[in-house]
């Protein structure tokens, strides 16, 4: 009797094991944004049962709605680009819907769990040049520094301020012939270009513009901006 219920216990085991679909995660738990196009990989491969028909159906449910996931066409590897904007993470969360031969249609959420994917601020504006051609007015040359934040739909400029680029003499005196046009705070929206405008009393200036945001990604940043003559690309 024990041998004849180990033998069914295994049997039951080695049918359900048939019937199963599993799915592994490959997307990756962070990511740096890009607001060009506000789209990302998700991808995931999957497992199944000896009586599982396909195709097998994926879908990404993680974030509310319901994207399907692309088969590579061997109903193993399943891809799809995910829509998300002005956000600093998504959830990512898999249903798997499959049938069994001559059986009922089954499905499951893969992991228990949704995992968050992170999304990181790309690089602000690392150098800037501000034109300095043609005649100053009213004895300034004016031009803004541009920002452009990816992973929150509002974010502010709290603060700037005007540093010599280096410890030398030119570089001290240059700073202290720019200053701030803009007042604070700056409400920068999402996929935005947003400017802290500077003005420049000398042709000629190199200087470091130091900034202060509200967001936890990039609470500080500092951009190199050059005067000249001459703009990018001329």
């Amino acid at each position: 009797m024990r041998q004849v219920a180990r033998f069914s216990i295994g049997v039951a085991a080695l049918a359900l094991a048939g019937c199963g679909v599993k799915v592994q995660n490959q997307t990756p738990t962070q990511i740096q944004a890009n607001p060009d196009i506000g789209m990302y990989p998700i991808s995931a491969t999957v497992k199944s049962g000896a009586l599982v028909s396909q195709p097998i159906y994926l879908f990404q449910v993680g974030g509310g709605g319901k994207v399907p996931l692309h088969s590579d066409g061997t109903g193993t590897q399943f891809r799809t680009m995910y829509p998300v904007r002005c956000k600093s993470s998504f959830p990512v969360q898999y249903l798997a819907v499959w049938r069994l031969q001559g059986m009922a249609t089954r499905q499951k959420l893969f992991p228990a769990q949704p995992i968050e994917v992170q999304l990181t601020q790309p690089p602000l504006t690392k150098d800037a040049v501000i034109s300095t051609a043609g005649a100053p007015k009213r004895g300034v040359w004016q031009g803004a520094v541009n920002y452009e934040f990816a992973t929150a739909q509002d974010t502010n400029i709290t603060g700037a301020k005007i540093e010599p680029a280096s410890s030398s003499r030119a570089d001290v005196l240059a700073a202290k012939a720019v200053r701030i046009v803009s007042t604070f705070p700056i409400a920068a929206s999402c996929d935005t270009q947003t400017g802290v405008v500077l003005a420049s009393r000398d042709r000629k200036a190199t200087v470091k513009l130091a900034i202060t945001t509200n967001s936890t990604q990039v609470p500080t940043w500092t951009t190199t901006v050059n005067f000249a003559p001459q703009a990018v690309g001329e």
